[in-house]
């Protein structure tokens, strides 16, 4: 399930991480990268251990959590801090699968992801190529959002980003443990929620119809979820 989330960012949010980042040292992508992925990834990343990558890694946490979308979208049980990459001409990232587990920083936890987000912080206009391609049983599914717009996909796709041939594509990047493991199941509970949400715009809540719908979400996700 790939699901776009619109202005998940305000604007100033957004001016203001680019202001910063522009000031921030940034470190060769593959410092982050698994095995596999080390050989196809070229960018570059702000330090993990950076202050100013875990500030604003905090807005875009904050964000996140006043996102009705995001919350429907991912069912999140955990969040790793969202980390920053940029892509100058000629980089890219070539076809991968993410890794199935990540350290919590500073906590001795793991984390299991299960959905992957790309925030971005680049308009389209900004940059040439550079789209984000997701692969699955479908076919391709390339992504190129205005700035604060967040798009979310499952970490177990095959994906990749194209080569940047103008200009530089910014992004903010992280990995949710959801509550839903699978993302079939997951994309069931995403969408009986948004059908639901379309029969409350036209009944009351006190209508069997919605309190129906309503509790078969409920009992559905009391079933699945892990927590």
């Amino acid at each position: 399930m790939l699901v776009a989330i619109p202005d998940l960012l305000t604007r100033e949010e957004t001016a203001y991480i680019r202001q910063t980042l522009e000031s921030t040292p940034w470190v060769d992508g593959r410092a982050t990268a698994g095995d596999q992925a080390a050989g196809v990834k070229k960018n570059l990343q702000v330090p993990l251990d950076s202050p100013i990558g875990q500030e604003l890694g905090q807005i875009v946490l904050r964000a996140l959590a006043r996102s009705p979308e995001f919350t429907t979208a991912a069912l999140p049980a955990r969040i790793l801090p969202p980390m920053f990459n940029r892509y100058d001409e000629g980089m890219a990232f070539g076809a991968h699968v993410d890794g199935s587990i990540r350290a919590l920083p500073g906590t001795g936890q793991r984390l299991r992801t299960d959905v992957s987000s790309t925030l971005f912080l680049s308009d389209p206009e900004d940059y040439d190529g550079g789209e984000l391609v997701v692969h699955d049983t479908y076919g391709e599914h390339r992504v190129k959002l205005p700035a604060g717009h967040l798009v979310v996909y499952p970490a177990t796709s095959l994906h990749s980003v194209t080569p940047v041939t103008r200009g530089a594509r910014w992004a903010s990047f992280f990995w949710t443990q959801s509550m839903i493991r699978d993302d079939w199941r997951r994309h069931m509970l995403y969408d009986l929620d948004r059908a639901i949400m379309r029969v409350r715009s036209h009944m009351p809540d006190q209508d069997p119809a919605v309190s129906g719908l309503t509790s078969h979400y409920h009992n559905l996700l009391r079933q699945w979820a892990e927590v």
